[in-house]
């Protein structure tokens, strides 16, 4: 699997999805004006690569400073995948990152969080998201 590297637009986040080393990272706002064209690819690739059956531990990283419900909904579809891999047994890690005092951020943090049995999910503060 090829690394996926999008540069952050005033719409659209950093995207770094190193596949083969586990490691997956989303930084700066997400309000893209079609978040399915955005993410979908992401989401198939995220799927592929899921689909090889590596046992290897993988780590999402989410650092979004903001992001609207298309975006919300893009992220769950990112994380069902990934919880699924986690009760299959592979160890998978969500670092959900905000900024300190960042309530809103946070709050969404936790409620993402709600939805996770078996793949961990940090909440994260940082001094700078």
């Amino acid at each position: 699997m090829t690394r996926i590297q999008i540069a952050a637009t005033d719409r659209s986040p950093e995207v770094d999805f190193d596949l083969a080393a586990g490691r997956l990272s989303l930084r700066g706002e997400s309000y893209p004006e079609d978040a399915a064209a955005f993410y979908g690819p992401l989401l198939q690739a995220l799927r592929a690569d899921l689909a090889e059956g590596g046992r290897a531990p993988l780590t999402f990283e989410v650092g979004l400073a903001y992001f609207n419900s298309s975006s919300a909904k893009a992220l769950m579809n990112l994380f069902m995948p990934l919880e699924d891999a986690a009760a299959a047994g592979r160890p998978v890690t969500i670092r959900w990152l905000y900024a300190e005092g960042d309530d809103t951020i946070a709050e969404a943090g936790e409620d993402f969080a709600a939805d996770f049995e078996h793949a961990a999910f940090e909440l994260v503060m940082e001094a700078q998201v």
